[in-house]
This record gives C-alpha cells, sequence and structure tokens, in this order.
C-alpha cells in the first residue's frame, strides 16, 4: 500500500530501500524510481530525497533484466556516481522481477557495468573506474584542520570514482568516533579545492574489518550513512585484502559495506538491500 503525500503535482510512486544494511537493521534510506513514474522535469528530483526521508535518489530507467540506465541525485543536484544508491536500484530491480539472484547490466553516465543479487538481499557491483593518487599539499593543509585532526597521518590518498575525495586514516575506531569536523569549514575547503569530501577510516583488523565515517559537504550530506565508492576506493588501495566497513553508528543507522579488489583493478562492492516502504507523491 502506497502512503500517499504531495510531490511537484506529478504522481510519482517511490520505493524506500535501505542500502548496505547491518544484520537486517540500519542502512542508507534512498529514494528510488522509475523513470517512466518519474516528473518529466529531473532537476525537480533534488526535492524528493528529503520528502522521502532519504539523502539520495535513484532514477531507473529499463527494463528489469536490462540494460538499465542509473541517475543519482541530492538536494544539491545530479551526481554522476553514487554506489549506495546503485545497490539499492540492484535490490530494486530483483524484487521487480521477481528473483531473489539476479544479473543486471547497468550504465551509469558514459560506462557500463554489471549488477548482482544474490540471497534476495545481497546487492553488488563491479567498480573499474578507481583512481588513486598522494594528495596535494593544499589538500593535506586545507582539509585535515577542517577534520580537526592534529599533525598529519601516515598514508592519506586521493581516490576517485569520478570525483576526488580524501581517504584519511586514523588509528582506532574509538579516534573515529570521537572525531569531530568543522562542517562549515570542510565545506569551504573542499569546494575550493573541488572535493567530493573526506573518508576517515581506522586500521583494518586481521580479518579485514574496519570502520570509516564520510563527510560528503560538497554534495549536501554532512556525514553519509554508507559510501560504496569510497569503500571500493579504499579496497582499491588494499589490493589483495578483502574488507568489511562498518560505517552509520554515530547517526544512529549501522551500516555495513563489504568489498573486495578483484584482477585487473576492479572492485567488488556492495552490501545487504531491502525494501523498507513505498510512497506514492502527486
Amino acid at each position: 500500500m502506497f502512503k500517499r503525500v504531495r510531490f511537484q503535482g506529478v504522481p510519482t510512486d517511490v520505493a524506500v530501500v535501505h542500502s548496505c544494511r547491518r544484520d537486517g537493521r540500519g542502512g542508507s534510506p534512498t529514494a528510488v524510481v522509475c523513470r517512466s513514474d518519474a516528473p518529466s522535469d529531473l532537476s525537480s528530483l533534488s526535492h524528493l530525497p528529503a520528502r522521502a526521508g532519504a539523502s539520495h535518489a535513484v532514477v531507473v530507467d529499463g527494463p528489469p533484466e536490462g540494460p538499465v540506465t542509473l541517475r543519482f541525485f541530492t538536494a544539491t543536484g545530479e551526481l554522476p556516481a553514487c554506489g549506495h544508491g546503485t545497490v539499492a536500484a540492484l535490490a530494486f530491480l530483483a524484487a521487480r522481477a521477481g528473483k531473489r539472484d539476479h544479473t543486471v547490466p547497468l550504465r551509469i553516465g558514459s560506462r557500463s557495468l554489471t549488477g548482482y543479487v544474490t540471497d534476495g538481499t545481497m546487492a553488488t557491483f563491479l567498480e573499474s573506474r578507481i583512481v588513486l593518487r598522494l594528495p596535494t599539499d593544499p589538500e593535506l593543509a586545507g582539509v585535515l584542520p577542517a577534520l580537526g585532526l592534529p599533525g598529519l597521518p601516515v598514508g592519506v590518498l586521493a581516490a576517485s570514482t569520478g570525483r576526488w575525495r580524501l581517504l584519511v586514516p586514523i588509528n582506532s575506531r574509538a579516534a573515529l568516533t570521537r572525531l569531530t569536523p568543522d562542517p562549515g569549514h570542510l565545506r569551504e575547503v573542499c569546494d575550493r579545492l573541488n572535493l567530493l569530501g573526506c573518508y576517515v577510516h581506522s586500521p583494518p583488523d586481521a580479518e579485514g574489518r574496519l570502520a570509516a565515517r564520510m563527510f560528503a559537504p560538497a554534495i549536501g550530506i554532512p556525514e553519509d550513512v554508507a559510501n560504496a565508492n569510497s569503500t571500493a576506493c579504499l579496497a582499491a588501495a588494499l589490493a589483495g585484502r578483502t574488507i568489511a566497513v562498518d560505517m552509520g553508528d554515530t547517526v544512529g543507522a549501522p551500516s555495513t559495506i563489504l568489498a573486495s579488489a578483484r584482477p585487473g583493478g576492479a572492485v567488488e562492492v556492495g552490501g545487504e538491500a531491502t525494501i523498507t516502504g513505498k510512497l506514492r507523491l502527486d
């Protein structure tokens, strides 16, 4: 049953998918809508996440078996990519196809990739557009003080799957929890340096488990509940390791992203995702 609210004067059926959940809890709420149901002016979808109680919205265009084109939106406009949004879209497509195991070709911008759903809830995709480099001096000098980090952490990297962000190591989960960035300062620095934001992470333990927090002020997200693309970047930097990254605890939405580097540089990344609600916006 759809709950009826008003949106842009256009009837729009929206699924709310919690993406990258941890043991059936939490996850990042993501609004998913079919292109045929969306307003003709897709720019108006920047208003959709807040109306649906989500941080991001995904528009899917194509049959469940694919190929399916994905487009992503936040309150600040359209994004070139979104990892946890891709996971949410895959869960939506599998449910629409009525399949617990589902493989679908995807198009995001000009590139093609393949997504998978197994056992009904585990959604993964192959991310092959990862680029790593050393950060510049202005990036380090601007971002680290805005994060509230003393000194210069060893091993900071810049990473991109379409937009640059910094991967910043911190020495423990406890230190990560205590981190209190200056949101205004961080946004000013990220806007000036054309950075998406900062992904701060603890060291992986012997089983590859770690924690991370993603601050993405450039897209209007003070702290992201789950960030699959940045996790894929970290997995590429830790080539040869499979990692499980806990996120979202500091914002009350426990999430976990799984990522594993593959030969040739691609990373398989994803997590548990389920449809948790439906809205009819009109």
